[in-house]
């Protein structure tokens, strides 16, 4: 499937950088927050989201990131309604990659699809 991104590969990597180094920082302040180990699990969890995404795109180009990211989205288990502090690392990816559509533009439609074949966490 073809998606239309008007970023550039460049562009794309240089989001992905700024919202690693925000998910870093998240990480450094974790003690200081009240759940410390549930804060931290979730930075730690989109920053590699982040860093993987930065790979593919500077390999493989716009297209195939987006592609990835929608085939990484399908795959995590739907935890939406859990406890607060419940999955930490699954809810740190769904993050990330939701902050990464919103970043390039996907179309919400494409999002809503995609949320839809994910499966309840067990």
């Amino acid at each position: 499937m073809e998606y239309k991104v008007t970023l550039s590969t460049e562009e794309i990597v240089r989001g992905l950088k700024h919202y690693r180094r925000i998910a870093k920082q998240d990480v450094l302040r974790a003690p200081e927050t009240p759940s410390p180990e549930v804060f931290r699990l979730h930075a730690e969890a989109r920053r590699e989201v982040y860093a993987k995404l930065a790979e593919v795109a500077e390999s493989q180009g716009p297209d195939s990131v987006v592609g990835q990211a929608i085939e990484m989205y399908q795959e995590l288990p739907f935890v939406t309604g859990t406890a607060e502090d419940a999955h930490p690392h699954i809810k740190g990816q769904e993050n990330a990659l939701e902050n990464f559509f919103l970043m390039i533009g996907l179309d919400p439609k494409i999002r809503r699809e995609a949320r839809k074949a994910r499966k309840p966490v067990k």
